[in-house]
Protein backbone atom coordinates (compact mmCIF):
# COMPACT_ATOMS: atom_id res chain seq x y z
CA UNK A 1 0.00 0.00 0.00
CA UNK A 2 1.77 3.28 -1.06
CA UNK A 3 0.25 7.01 -0.17
CA UNK A 4 0.04 9.05 -3.02
CA UNK A 5 -0.22 12.55 -4.16
CA UNK A 6 -2.27 13.98 -7.08
CA UNK A 7 -4.79 16.17 -8.12
CA UNK A 8 -7.99 15.65 -9.89
CA UNK A 9 -10.46 17.35 -11.53
CA UNK A 10 -13.45 16.28 -9.26
CA UNK A 11 -17.21 16.76 -9.23
CA UNK A 12 -19.18 15.63 -6.02
CA UNK A 13 -22.27 15.53 -8.04
CA UNK A 14 -22.42 11.78 -8.49
CA UNK A 15 -24.66 9.62 -10.61
CA UNK A 16 -24.33 6.18 -9.90
CA UNK A 17 -24.96 2.84 -12.08
CA UNK A 18 -23.53 -0.60 -11.25
CA UNK A 19 -23.75 -3.98 -12.15
CA UNK A 20 -25.36 -6.65 -11.28
CA UNK A 21 -22.51 -9.03 -11.05
CA UNK A 22 -20.99 -10.22 -7.58
CA UNK A 23 -17.08 -10.76 -6.42
CA UNK A 24 -14.98 -11.18 -3.58
CA UNK A 25 -12.45 -7.87 -3.38
CA UNK A 26 -9.41 -7.54 -1.18
CA UNK A 27 -9.44 -3.91 -0.34
CA UNK A 28 -6.38 -2.09 0.17
CA UNK A 29 -7.00 1.44 1.28
CA UNK A 30 -4.58 4.36 -0.60
CA UNK A 31 -4.49 7.85 0.44
CA UNK A 32 -4.73 10.18 -2.41
CA UNK A 33 -4.91 14.27 -2.40
CA UNK A 34 -6.58 16.52 -4.47
CA UNK A 35 -5.16 20.01 -5.38
CA UNK A 36 -7.82 22.69 -3.74
CA UNK A 37 -7.27 24.36 -7.43
CA UNK A 38 -9.49 21.66 -9.01
CA UNK A 39 -7.00 21.40 -11.71
CA UNK A 40 -5.06 18.66 -14.00
CA UNK A 41 -4.49 15.60 -13.25
CA UNK A 42 -0.77 14.69 -12.03
CA UNK A 43 0.67 12.26 -9.72
CA UNK A 44 4.21 12.41 -7.09
CA UNK A 45 4.98 9.64 -4.64
CA UNK A 46 4.35 9.98 -0.95
CA UNK A 47 7.93 8.59 0.02
CA UNK A 48 6.54 5.73 1.74
CA UNK A 49 5.37 2.36 2.29
CA UNK A 50 2.62 1.48 4.86
CA UNK A 51 1.99 -2.15 5.81
CA UNK A 52 -1.25 -3.44 5.72
CA UNK A 53 -3.61 -5.42 8.57
CA UNK A 54 -3.02 -9.19 8.54
CA UNK A 55 -5.02 -9.75 11.53
CA UNK A 56 -8.13 -11.80 10.68
CA UNK A 57 -11.41 -12.93 12.14
CA UNK A 58 -13.16 -15.89 10.83
CA UNK A 59 -16.87 -13.88 10.30
CA UNK A 60 -18.36 -16.12 7.67
CA UNK A 61 -20.77 -17.94 9.94
CA UNK A 62 -24.04 -16.36 10.60
CA UNK A 63 -23.52 -15.46 14.32
CA UNK A 64 -20.46 -16.05 15.30
CA UNK A 65 -19.15 -17.24 18.60
CA UNK A 66 -17.79 -14.70 20.78
CA UNK A 67 -13.26 -15.92 20.57
CA UNK A 68 -10.22 -13.51 19.67
CA UNK A 69 -9.18 -13.20 16.32
CA UNK A 70 -5.90 -14.84 15.89
CA UNK A 71 -3.41 -11.45 16.03
CA UNK A 72 -5.96 -9.08 16.64
CA UNK A 73 -4.78 -7.88 20.38
CA UNK A 74 -8.13 -9.01 22.55
CA UNK A 75 -8.52 -11.69 24.71
CA UNK A 76 -11.69 -13.00 25.50
CA UNK A 77 -12.91 -14.33 29.67
CA UNK A 78 -16.43 -16.35 29.66
CA UNK A 79 -18.12 -15.85 33.22
CA UNK A 80 -21.73 -17.72 33.52
CA UNK A 81 -23.27 -17.04 30.32
CA UNK A 82 -21.83 -13.91 28.92
CA UNK A 83 -18.24 -13.26 27.55
CA UNK A 84 -15.83 -9.76 28.39
CA UNK A 85 -13.96 -9.18 25.89
CA UNK A 86 -10.49 -6.78 26.00
CA UNK A 87 -9.03 -5.13 23.40
CA UNK A 88 -5.69 -3.37 24.11
CA UNK A 89 -4.41 -0.12 22.83
CA UNK A 90 -1.07 -0.77 22.68
CA UNK A 91 0.73 2.83 23.22
CA UNK A 92 3.50 1.40 25.95
CA UNK A 93 3.05 2.62 28.96
CA UNK A 94 0.25 4.55 28.09
CA UNK A 95 -1.76 1.58 26.78
CA UNK A 96 -5.13 1.28 27.84
CA UNK A 97 -8.19 -1.92 27.68
CA UNK A 98 -11.55 -1.71 26.09
CA UNK A 99 -13.79 -3.66 28.05
CA UNK A 100 -16.16 -5.23 25.98
CA UNK A 101 -19.25 -6.94 27.75
CA UNK A 102 -22.88 -6.98 28.51
CA UNK A 103 -23.55 -5.52 32.32
CA UNK A 104 -20.44 -4.66 32.84
CA UNK A 105 -21.81 -1.77 34.40
CA UNK A 106 -23.21 -4.39 37.02
CA UNK A 107 -19.22 -5.20 37.91
CA UNK A 108 -17.65 -2.23 39.64
CA UNK A 109 -14.14 -2.82 39.57
CA UNK A 110 -13.71 -2.73 35.83
CA UNK A 111 -14.43 1.48 36.55
CA UNK A 112 -12.91 1.72 40.11
CA UNK A 113 -9.46 0.06 38.88
CA UNK A 114 -8.87 3.07 36.49
CA UNK A 115 -9.61 6.09 38.50
CA UNK A 116 -7.34 8.46 39.45
CA UNK A 117 -7.87 10.98 42.40
CA UNK A 118 -10.73 10.83 44.41
CA UNK A 119 -12.83 12.99 42.58
CA UNK A 120 -14.82 12.23 39.23
CA UNK A 121 -16.88 14.47 37.24
CA UNK A 122 -19.31 12.51 34.99
CA UNK A 123 -20.15 14.29 31.72
CA UNK A 124 -23.37 13.39 30.25
CA UNK A 125 -26.39 14.56 28.16
CA UNK A 126 -30.11 15.26 29.01
CA UNK A 127 -31.33 11.70 27.16
CA UNK A 128 -28.85 9.67 28.56
CA UNK A 129 -28.59 10.95 32.29
CA UNK A 130 -32.14 9.41 32.81
CA UNK A 131 -31.10 5.97 31.88
CA UNK A 132 -27.78 5.00 32.85
CA UNK A 133 -26.23 8.24 35.49
CA UNK A 134 -27.65 6.07 38.54
CA UNK A 135 -25.93 3.15 37.30
CA UNK A 136 -22.19 4.72 36.93
CA UNK A 137 -22.63 6.80 40.07
CA UNK A 138 -23.25 3.60 41.86
CA UNK A 139 -20.41 1.75 40.15
CA UNK A 140 -17.82 4.59 40.70
CA UNK A 141 -18.82 4.26 44.65
CA UNK A 142 -20.17 0.75 45.72
CA UNK A 143 -17.98 -0.51 48.15
CA UNK A 144 -15.98 2.97 47.54
CA UNK A 145 -17.03 5.77 50.04
CA UNK A 146 -14.03 7.85 49.81
CA UNK A 147 -14.88 8.78 45.71
CA UNK A 148 -16.74 11.83 45.13
CA UNK A 149 -19.10 12.44 42.01
CA UNK A 150 -20.08 14.83 40.44
CA UNK A 151 -22.06 15.87 37.80
CA UNK A 152 -22.94 17.67 34.70
CA UNK A 153 -25.59 17.43 32.32
CA UNK A 154 -25.49 19.23 28.80
CA UNK A 155 -27.86 19.32 26.10
CA UNK A 156 -28.00 16.50 23.39
CA UNK A 157 -26.93 17.01 20.28
CA UNK A 158 -23.93 17.92 17.10
CA UNK A 159 -25.38 21.19 17.48
CA UNK A 160 -24.18 21.90 20.69
CA UNK A 161 -20.42 20.17 20.77
CA UNK A 162 -18.86 24.12 20.63
CA UNK A 163 -17.18 26.31 22.86
CA UNK A 164 -20.12 27.41 24.87
CA UNK A 165 -21.26 24.04 25.77
CA UNK A 166 -17.76 22.88 26.93
CA UNK A 167 -17.36 26.11 29.26
CA UNK A 168 -20.23 24.52 31.40
CA UNK A 169 -18.22 21.46 31.75
CA UNK A 170 -14.74 23.79 32.96
CA UNK A 171 -17.34 25.82 35.08
CA UNK A 172 -18.33 22.65 36.49
CA UNK A 173 -14.71 21.19 37.33
CA UNK A 174 -13.88 24.43 38.71
CA UNK A 175 -16.71 24.96 40.86
CA UNK A 176 -15.92 21.35 42.10
CA UNK A 177 -12.78 21.83 42.93
CA UNK A 178 -11.49 19.19 40.87
CA UNK A 179 -7.18 19.04 40.51
CA UNK A 180 -5.23 17.23 37.97
CA UNK A 181 -5.52 14.04 40.45
CA UNK A 182 -9.24 13.38 39.50
CA UNK A 183 -10.99 12.08 36.92
CA UNK A 184 -13.12 12.53 33.98
CA UNK A 185 -15.94 9.81 32.64
CA UNK A 186 -17.90 10.92 29.52
CA UNK A 187 -21.22 9.20 29.72
CA UNK A 188 -22.81 9.24 25.95
CA UNK A 189 -22.35 9.18 22.47
CA UNK A 190 -19.26 10.57 20.49
CA UNK A 191 -20.25 14.30 21.28
CA UNK A 192 -20.24 13.77 24.95
CA UNK A 193 -16.78 11.19 24.80
CA UNK A 194 -15.35 14.03 22.23
CA UNK A 195 -16.03 17.08 24.91
CA UNK A 196 -15.36 15.25 28.06
CA UNK A 197 -12.01 14.00 26.33
CA UNK A 198 -11.34 17.56 25.20
CA UNK A 199 -12.22 18.87 28.50
CA UNK A 200 -9.71 16.86 30.94
CA UNK A 201 -6.96 16.98 28.15
CA UNK A 202 -6.79 20.95 28.55
CA UNK A 203 -8.10 21.11 32.48
CA UNK A 204 -5.28 22.02 34.26
CA UNK A 205 -2.79 21.06 31.47
CA UNK A 206 -4.15 17.45 31.82
CA UNK A 207 -6.38 15.05 33.94
CA UNK A 208 -6.99 11.57 33.79
CA UNK A 209 -10.57 10.48 32.12
CA UNK A 210 -12.81 7.31 31.36
CA UNK A 211 -14.53 6.66 28.34
CA UNK A 212 -18.23 4.25 28.76
CA UNK A 213 -19.86 5.29 25.45
CA UNK A 214 -23.65 4.16 25.03
CA UNK A 215 -24.08 4.31 21.13
CA UNK A 216 -22.83 2.08 18.64
CA UNK A 217 -20.75 5.32 17.06
CA UNK A 218 -19.28 6.05 19.85
CA UNK A 219 -18.46 1.98 20.78
CA UNK A 220 -16.91 1.53 17.49
CA UNK A 221 -15.40 4.55 16.92
CA UNK A 222 -14.64 8.16 18.82
CA UNK A 223 -14.16 5.94 22.66
CA UNK A 224 -11.58 4.71 20.84
CA UNK A 225 -8.30 6.30 20.04
CA UNK A 226 -7.83 9.31 21.38
CA UNK A 227 -9.34 12.09 18.97
CA UNK A 228 -11.29 14.37 21.36
CA UNK A 229 -13.12 17.95 19.63
CA UNK A 230 -15.62 20.56 19.44
CA UNK A 231 -16.79 21.93 15.93
CA UNK A 232 -16.21 25.36 14.77
CA UNK A 233 -19.20 27.24 12.36
CA UNK A 234 -16.49 26.46 9.64
CA UNK A 235 -15.62 22.99 10.02
CA UNK A 236 -16.37 20.12 11.96
CA UNK A 237 -13.68 18.51 15.19
CA UNK A 238 -11.47 21.77 14.10
CA UNK A 239 -10.38 22.42 17.56
CA UNK A 240 -8.92 19.21 19.76
CA UNK A 241 -6.43 17.34 20.58
CA UNK A 242 -5.26 13.88 21.05
CA UNK A 243 -5.65 12.51 24.53
CA UNK A 244 -6.14 8.86 25.64
CA UNK A 245 -8.60 7.58 28.05
CA UNK A 246 -7.55 5.48 31.25
CA UNK A 247 -9.87 2.86 29.91
CA UNK A 248 -12.93 2.24 27.65
CA UNK A 249 -15.58 0.14 28.73
CA UNK A 250 -18.38 -1.27 26.43
CA UNK A 251 -21.48 -2.04 28.22
CA UNK A 252 -23.45 -3.50 25.41
CA UNK A 253 -26.67 -3.45 27.31
CA UNK A 254 -26.91 0.81 27.02
CA UNK A 255 -27.53 -0.28 23.28
CA UNK A 256 -31.20 -1.58 24.31
CA UNK A 257 -32.73 2.12 24.38
CA UNK A 258 -30.78 3.41 21.12
CA UNK A 259 -33.05 4.33 18.15
CA UNK A 260 -32.95 2.48 14.88
CA UNK A 261 -31.66 5.72 13.31
CA UNK A 262 -28.85 5.89 15.73
CA UNK A 263 -28.35 2.22 15.48
CA UNK A 264 -28.01 2.37 11.85
CA UNK A 265 -25.53 5.48 12.19
CA UNK A 266 -22.88 3.48 13.89
CA UNK A 267 -23.44 0.73 11.57
CA UNK A 268 -21.93 2.97 9.16
CA UNK A 269 -18.66 3.55 10.84
CA UNK A 270 -18.14 -0.48 11.18
CA UNK A 271 -18.39 -0.86 7.45
CA UNK A 272 -15.83 1.45 6.94
CA UNK A 273 -14.00 -0.79 9.26
CA UNK A 274 -14.72 -4.00 7.20
CA UNK A 275 -13.90 -1.87 3.90
CA UNK A 276 -10.51 0.08 5.07
CA UNK A 277 -8.89 -3.53 6.65
CA UNK A 278 -10.98 -6.47 6.65
CA UNK A 279 -13.02 -7.97 3.16
CA UNK A 280 -13.94 -11.11 5.35
CA UNK A 281 -15.55 -8.77 8.02
CA UNK A 282 -17.15 -6.87 5.27
CA UNK A 283 -18.68 -9.82 3.84
CA UNK A 284 -19.63 -11.11 7.65
CA UNK A 285 -21.41 -7.64 7.35
CA UNK A 286 -23.24 -7.74 4.33
CA UNK A 287 -24.56 -11.82 5.55
CA UNK A 288 -25.67 -10.58 9.33
CA UNK A 289 -27.12 -7.03 8.54
CA UNK A 290 -30.67 -8.24 9.54
CA UNK A 291 -28.81 -9.54 12.75
CA UNK A 292 -27.18 -6.05 13.18
CA UNK A 293 -30.44 -3.90 12.75
CA UNK A 294 -32.59 -6.51 14.71
CA UNK A 295 -29.54 -5.83 17.34
CA UNK A 296 -29.03 -9.32 17.91
CA UNK A 297 -26.88 -9.17 21.08
CA UNK A 298 -23.95 -11.85 19.72
CA UNK A 299 -23.81 -10.01 16.14
CA UNK A 300 -23.75 -6.77 18.01
CA UNK A 301 -21.22 -7.94 19.87
CA UNK A 302 -18.94 -9.29 17.57
CA UNK A 303 -19.48 -6.23 15.08
CA UNK A 304 -17.80 -4.09 18.35
CA UNK A 305 -15.60 -6.65 19.18
CA UNK A 306 -13.71 -6.79 15.63
CA UNK A 307 -14.42 -2.90 14.80
CA UNK A 308 -12.77 -2.43 18.01
CA UNK A 309 -9.68 -4.68 17.26
CA UNK A 310 -9.18 -2.76 13.90
CA UNK A 311 -8.96 0.69 15.36
CA UNK A 312 -6.91 -0.34 17.86
CA UNK A 313 -4.45 -1.69 15.75
CA UNK A 314 -4.27 1.38 13.54
CA UNK A 315 -3.64 3.78 16.79
CA UNK A 316 -1.03 2.07 18.07
CA UNK A 317 0.95 1.95 14.54
CA UNK A 318 0.32 5.57 14.43
CA UNK A 319 -1.47 7.24 17.37
CA UNK A 320 -0.80 10.61 15.85
CA UNK A 321 -2.46 10.39 12.50
CA UNK A 322 0.77 10.61 10.23
CA UNK A 323 0.61 7.95 8.32
CA UNK A 324 -1.97 5.04 8.27
CA UNK A 325 -4.07 6.05 11.07
CA UNK A 326 -5.46 7.81 8.20
CA UNK A 327 -7.53 5.67 6.48
CA UNK A 328 -9.80 5.38 9.02
CA UNK A 329 -11.16 8.79 7.56
CA UNK A 330 -12.31 6.92 4.98
CA UNK A 331 -15.53 8.92 3.85
CA UNK A 332 -15.10 11.42 6.18
CA UNK A 333 -14.00 14.63 4.25
CA UNK A 334 -17.30 14.56 1.92
CA UNK A 335 -18.60 13.34 5.41
CA UNK A 336 -18.18 15.83 7.52
CA UNK A 337 -18.35 18.92 4.83
CA UNK A 338 -22.60 17.65 4.37
CA UNK A 339 -22.85 17.88 8.40
CA UNK A 340 -21.33 21.24 8.14
CA UNK A 341 -23.04 22.28 4.82
CA UNK A 342 -26.43 20.65 6.20
CA UNK A 343 -26.09 22.32 10.01
CA UNK A 344 -24.64 20.28 12.72
CA UNK A 345 -27.46 17.99 14.17
CA UNK A 346 -29.13 17.81 11.02
CA UNK A 347 -27.58 14.85 9.69
CA UNK A 348 -25.98 12.19 11.84
CA UNK A 349 -22.54 11.34 11.77
CA UNK A 350 -22.97 8.00 10.47
CA UNK A 351 -25.22 9.11 7.53
CA UNK A 352 -23.06 11.70 6.57
CA UNK A 353 -20.28 9.21 6.58
CA UNK A 354 -22.15 6.69 4.56
CA UNK A 355 -22.65 9.40 2.12
CA UNK A 356 -18.90 10.23 2.16
CA UNK A 357 -18.09 6.58 1.27
CA UNK A 358 -20.36 6.04 -1.59
CA UNK A 359 -18.97 9.43 -2.95
CA UNK A 360 -15.47 7.69 -1.87
CA UNK A 361 -15.86 4.83 -3.33
CA UNK A 362 -16.94 6.33 -6.98
CA UNK A 363 -13.94 8.17 -7.21
CA UNK A 364 -11.86 5.02 -6.22
CA UNK A 365 -14.47 3.28 -9.58
CA UNK A 366 -13.09 6.47 -11.95
CA UNK A 367 -9.67 6.17 -11.25
CA UNK A 368 -10.09 2.34 -12.10
CA UNK A 369 -8.94 1.21 -8.56
CA UNK A 370 -12.34 -0.90 -7.57
CA UNK A 371 -14.60 -1.83 -10.23
CA UNK A 372 -18.65 -1.69 -10.32
CA UNK A 373 -19.34 -4.73 -8.54
CA UNK A 374 -17.49 -3.24 -5.38
CA UNK A 375 -18.96 -0.31 -5.96
CA UNK A 376 -22.60 -2.39 -6.31
CA UNK A 377 -21.50 -3.86 -2.75
CA UNK A 378 -20.86 -0.85 -0.88
CA UNK A 379 -24.43 1.22 -2.27
CA UNK A 380 -25.93 -2.22 -1.11
CA UNK A 381 -25.14 -2.54 2.35
CA UNK A 382 -25.89 0.97 3.20
CA UNK A 383 -28.92 0.90 1.79
CA UNK A 384 -29.56 -2.46 3.63
CA UNK A 385 -28.59 -0.30 6.86
CA UNK A 386 -31.01 1.96 6.19
CA UNK A 387 -28.37 4.68 5.18
CA UNK A 388 -28.54 7.44 2.94
CA UNK A 389 -26.33 7.03 -0.09
CA UNK A 390 -26.70 10.16 -2.22
CA UNK A 391 -25.82 14.11 -0.67
CA UNK A 392 -28.66 16.05 0.26
CA UNK A 393 -29.52 18.59 -2.87
CA UNK A 394 -28.67 21.76 -0.69
CA UNK A 395 -25.21 20.72 -1.07
CA UNK A 396 -23.68 22.63 -3.97
CA UNK A 397 -20.59 21.98 -5.55
CA UNK A 398 -19.58 25.45 -4.09
CA UNK A 399 -20.02 24.82 -0.68
CA UNK A 400 -18.08 20.57 -0.39
CA UNK A 401 -15.26 23.07 -1.85
CA UNK A 402 -15.33 25.46 0.45
CA UNK A 403 -15.91 23.34 3.52
CA UNK A 404 -13.81 20.43 2.30
CA UNK A 405 -11.18 23.46 1.72
CA UNK A 406 -10.49 23.83 5.82
CA UNK A 407 -10.61 20.01 6.74
CA UNK A 408 -7.97 18.81 9.27
CA UNK A 409 -6.69 16.76 6.59
CA UNK A 410 -5.57 19.58 4.18
CA UNK A 411 -1.84 19.78 4.72
CA UNK A 412 0.29 22.46 2.18
CA UNK A 413 -2.65 23.67 0.75
CA UNK A 414 -3.36 20.06 -0.66
CA UNK A 415 -6.60 18.14 0.38
CA UNK A 416 -6.07 14.36 1.11
CA UNK A 417 -8.66 11.50 0.11
CA UNK A 418 -8.97 8.08 1.48
CA UNK A 419 -9.73 6.41 -1.18
CA UNK A 420 -9.94 2.48 -1.80
CA UNK A 421 -7.44 0.46 -4.20
CA UNK A 422 -8.93 -3.32 -4.50
CA UNK A 423 -8.53 -6.71 -6.63
CA UNK A 424 -10.31 -9.59 -7.31
CA UNK A 425 -10.03 -12.75 -5.46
Amino acid sequence: MIMAFSSYNFNPFLSFSFSSTTTTTTLLPRLYSIKLKWKSRTSTPFGSKVVGSSIRSSPTQSIPVESPSPSGGSKTMTSNSSALTIVEVDLGNRSYPVYIGSGLLHHPHFLQKHLVGKKVLVVTNTTIASLYLDKVIDALTRDNPEISVETVILPDGEKYKNMETLMKVFQQAIESRLDRRSTFLALGGGVIGDMCGFAASTFMRGASFIQVPTTVMAQVDSSVGGKTAINHPLGKNLIGSFYQPQCTLIDTDTLTTLSDRELSSGLAEVIKCGLIMDADFFKWQEENINALLAKNPHAIAYAIKRSCEIKAQLVSLDEMECGIRAILNFGHTFGHAIENGVGYGQWLHGEAIAVGMVMAADLSLRLGWIDETLVKRIHTILEHARLPTSPPQCMTFEMFKSIMSVDKKVADGVLRLVLLKGSSL
